[in-house]
């Protein structure tokens, strides 16, 4: 069950970033420039109050993590969500079978 809830996770980021990836193509195609929507951009706008505690949880606890948090605020985000989706995708598949006997 647990396989399952983390697999539909990881779809429903691949979703999302598949819907960034076609609304940046879009923005791009309209504005005639490259255009695209940063991961801390995003959490900005739809919860700004949490990215900064969240910053500052990091800061007080785990400092060493700051530098890959910013870099991975500034990174596109349909990015981020594509290779977090595939990677829980990969990561909860279901085994494969045993050839040659049974499981019982």
């Amino acid at each position: 069950m647990i396989r399952g809830f983390f697999r539909l996770i990881g779809l429903l980021l691949l979703a999302g970033g598949f819907v960034f990836l076609v609304y940046d193509g879009a923005r791009s195609i309209a504005d005639q420039a490259l255009r695209l929507t940063r991961l801390g951009e995003f959490w900005n706008d739809i919860n700004q109050v949490s990215q900064r505690s969240f910053q500052a949880l990091i800061d007080a606890h785990a400092p060493f993590l700051s530098g890959f948090l910013n870099l991975l605020l500034n990174q596109p985000a349909w990015a981020v969500m594509g290779v977090l989706g595939i990677v829980l995708m990969l990561l909860f598949r279901p085994s494969k079978p045993l050839i040659g006997y049974s499981r019982n």
